[in-house]
């Protein structure tokens, strides 16, 4: 089973995307903060990890980037309640693959981890 990481820091989150990656067959991983987030993404390598942009301490962007350093295929999925051009352009500049805005709509987290599905299928 592939394990997909979330990264966030409110725990309702966390939760629910668990509940939600479990129904899609993945083996979902938790971490409240960036640190902890990196520690996890060390230790397990998953195949993708979302990451909430704005977080206390460690933002989502500081994540990308060094997931992006430690393995440039992992997939990694901003959530943003704060969405504007520059943020994404910022983001794609540093190899984003993927955005989800909150308040989340099922559809989209549902499209998301479609995608998610249908990228690793088709290339690993």
């Amino acid at each position: 089973m592939d394990s997909i990481l979330v990264i966030d820091d409110e725990r309702p989150i966390l939760n629910m995307f668990g509940m939600l990656l479990e129904f899609y067959g993945f083996r979902p991983l938790t971490a409240e903060g960036g640190a902890e987030g990196l520690a996890i993404f060390e230790k397990e390598r998953p195949k993708a990890v979302f990451v909430d942009v704005k977080m206390p301490g460690m933002d989502g962007l500081e994540v990308l980037q060094r997931i992006k350093a430690l393995d440039p295929d992992t997939e990694v999925i901003l959530i943003t309640g704060h969405g504007d051009k520059e943020l994404a352009r910022r983001a794609y500049s540093l190899n984003a693959d993927d955005f989800i805005n909150k308040p989340f709509q099922q559809e989209s987290l549902d499209d998301a981890i479609q995608r998610l599905q249908q990228r690793f299928s088709g290339t690993r």
